[in-house]
């Protein structure tokens, strides 16, 4: 999660005495995941009572392939963290969400720059949770879609 760009100290103060694994990093109470640093995550928009999530994503020169496009393994890791925090957004403080399955269609290449990913909590049950999501340009051209399964549990 980018705390450089000062968006995620930008908390809603509405969430602000939120505490978790998401809220704590967002409130500066925790690092940000190194992966999550990687691929340059910035929160855009959270709303958990909806499960719905917006993020934003640096794609970087380093995250070309030889035909001179963003890698689709970086394209499905921004994916996965933009569906992945939908959900944790919803959870309880002792609980995390890891992904047990995660598919992904790739729709267009995708070049350096802002990517934004939209994510959502299909359908939420007491420990299996369907997820979806989909990865946009900076024009706002559908790059790629995703649909993952989450398993809810308890941090011990």
């Amino acid at each position: 999660m980018d705390t450089t760009s000062g968006s995620t100290s930008r908390m809603d103060t509405t969430h602000a005495d939120r505490r978790g694994p998401f809220w704590d990093v967002l409130a500066g109470r925790a690092a940000p995941p190194p992966a999550a640093q990687l691929l340059g995550w910035e929160l855009v928009h959270v709303d958990p009572a909806q499960g719905a999530i917006e993020v934003a994503f640096q794609a970087g020169e380093q995250f070309l392939n030889p035909a001179g496009v963003v890698q689709g393994g970086f394209l499905a890791a921004m994916l996965d963290d933009t569906l992945g925090p939908a959900l944790v957004a919803t959870l309880r403080e002792d609980q995390f969400a890891p992904t047990l399955d995660l598919h992904v269609q790739f729709l267009r290449p995708a070049r350096p720059g802002r990517l934004t990913g939209r994510g959502r909590v299909v359908k939420r049950g007491k420990e299996i949770c369907f997820l979806s999501g989909e990865l946009h340009s900076a024009d706002d051209t559908l790059l790629a879609v995703a649909t993952a399964t989450a398993r809810v549990q308890t941090i011990r």
